[in-house]
């Protein structure tokens, strides 16, 4: 066998530390950002804190930049257009006024175990995109198909077996029916016929043993063993976690009606707006030569800067996309925020990446643990993003999941008596909204409603 020396070229895309820190900041919600800014403030003495706030209106959003102004911009002011008065004051103590406490979130706890795994890095990947697009019960947001188009399948199905195992057991999945499937395929000494059992669930809560025991070919006391293990079982797993830890939600990005328009605000009140010190500076430019026994200190000093705009520039890229990202929205549901939340229309990551030229993980990062604080109330970001009920995001029916959850959450405030699902999707047919009723009990189950028994 011969051996020889052969030169072979290929592109690869390879990932920088600064761009890995734009990824990084991108992602962050506005409590992190701030703990992110006072490390990167102690690391880097060049960087320091200007005493401003500011203040964006939708068209000040979109004023054309050169790009080597963004590269190396001096402050984390961004540009924007700041304002002062009483209805100012007003607009922002309210805007302080509207947080909110909630524990670690599903997707952090998650995240941590997932990163103690001993997997692949393609597989820790995908499980991280996974995770992302979790909701509050632990279920996918977005269909796997839509949101990994290009994946491998094994790598898929080996990330969601993984995160399906993590605590809390059985998130991951697409609906209540699948998480208690696999919370029980995982038990170590499940009783005889439980997953089958899981197919009569109407007929266990409604105290209809013996008819249950019929179709599952089994005695009455092996139906009720079944049944009492079945209840420890948690249906919306992403719902019982709580690490008892304490964490506050500040909204992002603040979205006030002004009439029949509307002004987008970013909450600069929770960031200090950053800047480069005077004293580096003038070290940086001072022209000595190469042989003065002070050009390591000016090394370190243009070394430090460097670092410190591109620190400030990615604080700006984040707040830009993020602001682009939520007048896309806007764009979308419009009659949400004239009319309300029941008028949520469908929507995807897909839409808002056609519309603003972005890619859609560049989407999911600006929306990922973000807050916007609306007249109807504080909403995740990815609350804007729901399925149609008959199809897939704004390509189905013109009907968000979301939008028909909340309707039928006021026909059961309202009723005068207990409608029972069949009743409600004769009268959300009647309003050309098609639901089976199978559909009715999941969407009312995931409001935390009761049947019309309980109720």
């Amino acid at each position: 066998m011969e051996l020889r020396t052969s030169f072979i070229q290929e592109q690869r895309l390879k990932m920088n530390p600064q761009l890995y820190q734009s990824i990084r900041l991108m992602e962050l919600p506005l409590i992190d950002l701030r703990e992110r800014i006072t490390e990167e403030l102690e690391r880097n003495p060049a960087l320091e804190v200007l005493k401003e706030s500011s203040t964006v209106s939708l068209d000040a959003v979109y004023t054309p930049r050169k790009e080597e102004d963004d590269y190396f911009e001096a402050t984390s002011d961004g540009g924007f257009i700041r304002r002062n008065g009483d209805e100012a004051s007003e607009e922002q103590r309210k805007f302080i006024e509207g947080v909110l406490s909630r524990p670690e979130t599903l997707q952090d706890h998650l995240l941590q175990q997932l990163r103690l795994e001993p997997i692949d890095s393609e597989t820790r990947r995908i499980g991280e995109l996974l995770i992302q697009n979790l909701d509050e019960n632990g279920f996918h947001k977005e269909p796997i198909a839509l949101l990994l188009p290009d994946e491998s399948q094994a790598h898929i199905r080996s990330a969601m077996k993984l995160i399906q195992s993590l605590e809390p057991v059985g998130t991951c999945t697409a609906d209540y029916k699948e998480s208690l499937r696999v919370q029980a395929g995982l038990l170590t000494d499940p009783p005889k016929g439980m997953i089958e059992a899981l197919d009569y669930l109407e007929l266990l809560e409604r105290g209809k043993l013996k008819v249950a025991a019929k179709q599952l070919c089994l005695r009455l006391e092996e139906v009720e063993v079944l049944f009492e293990r079945i209840k420890k079982l948690s249906p919306f797993p992403g719902r019982q976690f709580d690490s008892g830890d304490t964490r506050y939600v500040v909204p992002d990005v603040h979205i006030i009606r002004k009439g029949e328009g509307f002004i987008i605000r970013l909450n600069n009140e929770e960031i200090p707006v950053l800047g480069i010190h005077p004293f580096f500076m003038e070290i940086a430019d001072k022209k000595q030569e190469k042989s003065s026994p002070d050009k390591p200190v000016r090394d370190f000093v243009r070394e430090n800067i460097k670092e410190a705009r591109w620190f400030i520039h990615s604080i700006n890229q984040r707040n830009h996309t993020l602001l682009r990202v939520t007048r896309g929205i806007l764009t979308f549901q419009r009659d949400f925020f004239l009319r309300g939340p029941k008028y949520l229309a469908p929507l995807t990551l897909r839409d808002i990446a056609d519309e603003l030229g972005l890619h859609e993980t560049t989407i999911s990062r600006a929306a990922n643990s973000k807050y916007m604080q609306t007249e109807w109330g504080i909403f995740e970001v990815r609350h804007f993003f729901t399925n149609s009920i008959t199809g897939s995001g704004s390509r189905g029916s013109r009907y968000s999941k979301e939008g028909v959850k909340e309707i039928i959450r006021e026909l059961i405030s309202d009723e005068a008596r207990g409608f029972s699902d069949q009743e409600i999707a004769g009268i959300l047919a009647k309003q050309g909204i098609s639901l089976a009723r199978r559909t009715v009990a999941k969407y009312r189950n995931e409001l935390e409603l009761g049947s019309s028994y309980k109720r």
